[in-house]
């Protein structure tokens, strides 16, 4: 949690930031931002007008043949970013007033791009925080003192199974004990550049499990946590299966959760708010009872209905590139493809806000319509398609029934907390 800092009332009324709070999160003259009251006080939320972090796809190719990736349902051609491409990247990023975030990811394999050591080193150079996600097959440990010695902040491994057959039965290709033994090779690596120092917490690069819950693997979850803390890992997030294949659409765990009212935070419905409690045969059968009312529910005051309809990538003030330099709002937005969801096939076309190698970044993230997509999407003015999903609008997302311009974000899953990514 970040120190708490002051802000003063000016004889005018006006509330003064510190600062260099006011430079983090881009309040410059003239900014607009949304305010949100709740019982005890007011929530500023990001402006729009702020890009402070950078998704980078290096390829959209992948050494293994995942029963839950975006590639079982899309027709998209494959390549890797290429060096004219990522230099352009760079140079764009010098001209922003802070340096972003860079998340380095995508739709693909991140290490199987040859130059992924010196794009984490160019990114480094420029001060921002550089994060990674990789299935860790290629994280050999020579690659992994390279990337150390690169100046790498957070590595994010994909962990979806705690024996080799559930491992292997989500990850065609992949092997559990040798990613397990990569991954204790990385944290050796670590331990030697930062000798004597041997605090998990202190050592860079951190390291992120994230780990795909679905119906065949959830039973594994308490051992993945297990191993990941075994492995060093500081960070855990759990995320939800998207379904690409109807025969994927079985697999989710959030059939109930979507409509649940717990998950909901509505004046109409009744409200339930729970103290901290101990967890265990005692207190099982009532905390579960509280999970499965028909009532929002708080714990000691924090509402689990707070974040829905709040897209996470306006939140952090993101822009995605793919690898081929053409750039959109998000992650979900790069790649044409198909999901699965209430017995529907959805077919998401890829939403382009302009290329890397025609305008800058700044150019791109300023387009007036960029900028009125950005506004739309933090006040998620769409139907509820995720509530509904019951007509021929749900089977695109370049309408709905209330009229919003492509894209529309109402069946967006992202938007709802059930898929999530870091």
């Amino acid at each position: 949690m970040t120190k708490p800092f002051d802000a003063d009332v000016d004889e005018s009324g006006r509330l003064r930031l510190p600062a260099a709070i006011a430079e983090k999160y881009g309040l410059k003259p003239g900014t607009s931002v949304r305010i949100e009251e709740n019982a005890n006080g007011l929530h500023l939320r990001r402006p729009v007008t702020q890009l402070a972090r950078v998704y980078i796809e290096p390829t959209n190719r992948c050494n293994l043949d995942c029963i839950t990736c975006i590639r079982n349902s899309w027709d998209e051609p494959l390549g890797e970013m290429s060096s004219t491409v990522f230099s352009r990247i760079v140079e764009d990023l010098k001209l922003l007033p802070v340096p972003p975030s860079v998340f380095l990811g995508g739709l693909g394999e991140p290490l199987s791009h040859p130059r992924i050591v010196d794009m984490v080193k160019e990114l480094k150079s420029l001060g921002c925080f550089v994060e990674l996600i990789t299935n860790g097959t290629l994280l050999h440990k020579d690659l992994s003192r390279q990337l150390i010695e690169a100046g790498l902040d957070m590595l994010w491994v994909s962990l979806d199974g705690a024996t080799p057959e559930s491992y292997k039965d989500v990850r065609l290709g992949a092997a559990l004990p040798q990613v397990l033994a990569n991954l204790r090779d990385f944290r050796y690596a670590r331990w030697a550049t930062h000798y004597p120092t041997g605090i998990d917490l202190l050592l860079q690069p951190q390291l992120g499990i994230v780990f795909v819950a679905m119906k065949r693997n959830i039973a594994d979850l308490p051992a993945v946590f297990s191993l990941a803390s075994r492995c060093g890992s500081l960070h855990f997030l759990v995320t939800n299966i998207l379904p690409y294949t109807p025969e994927m659409k079985e697999e989710i765990l959030y059939s109930r959760a979507i409509t649940d009212s717990i998950y909901t935070s509505a004046p109409m419905l009744r409200s339930l708010d729970f103290p901290k409690m101990d967890i265990g045969a005692t207190t099982r059968e009532a905390v579960f009872a509280a999970l499965r009312g028909d009532h929002s529910l708080k714990i000691s005051g924090a509402s689990f209905g707070e974040r829905n309809n709040r897209c996470p990538f306006i939140e952090k003030g993101s822009l995605a590139i793919r690898w081929d330099g053409d750039v959109s709002p998000c992650l979900a937005l790069l790649h044409d493809h198909k999901v699965y969801f209430h017995d529907y096939e959805r077919s998401l076309k890829r939403h382009t806000v302009g290329n890397v190698q025609v305008q800058t970044l700044e150019e791109i993230w300023n387009k007036p319509d960029y900028l009125t997509l950005r506004n739309r999407v933090q006040e998620f003015n769409f139907s509820p398609c995720v509530l509904c999903g019951g007509c021929e609008f749900f089977e695109s997302n370049q309408e709905d029934c209330i009229g919003s311009p492509a894209p529309t974000c109402g069946g967006c899953l992202w938007a709802q907390g059930i898929i999530r990514c870091p």
